[in-house]
């Protein structure tokens, strides 16, 4: 891919998302960035966003909500999405070595390279809040 030329905008974005653990979708990004340069587009930020995932600086999440959700931490890693706020986390804990060791293995013709695993369940608050 050829050298893509430098951009404040661009280069907000990604400082924004390095600064969040919640996984924001583009709304949320575009919400935030405008402080900064208030004659941004949502298109132009859903394009930078769209950009840094495919360069590989930013992972891209769909939860299945509809909506892709961003997040600045490219290490593997697993994720949390409460069924009830739709709110998207890391999930810490350990790799799973079941999962791990799937990696490079031929499955019915099919070579395996990596995996993308997402929880599903209810976060704290949320179960605070179903507790009262």
């Amino acid at each position: 891919m050829p050298a893509i030329k430098y951009s404040r905008q661009r280069e907000a974005i990604k400082n924004f998302l390095m600064t969040r653990h919640d996984h924001p979708t583009a709304d949320v990004v575009y919400n935030a960035v405008r402080h900064d340069f208030p004659h941004i587009s949502l298109g132009t930020v859903y394009r930078n966003l769209t950009l840094l995932a495919d360069l590989g600086e930013i992972s891209r999440l769909r939860v299945g909500d509809g909506v892709d959700h961003f997040d600045a931490d490219t290490s593997p890693h697993y994720h949390f999405v409460c069924n009830c706020c739709q709110q998207v986390s890391d999930l810490e804990m350990d790799s799973l070595p079941v999962l791990d060791a799937l990696n490079e293995m031929d499955v019915d013709g099919k070579l395996i390279v990596g995996h993308v695993t997402y929880f599903y369940g209810t976060c704290g608050d949320c179960r605070k809040e179903e507790a009262h």
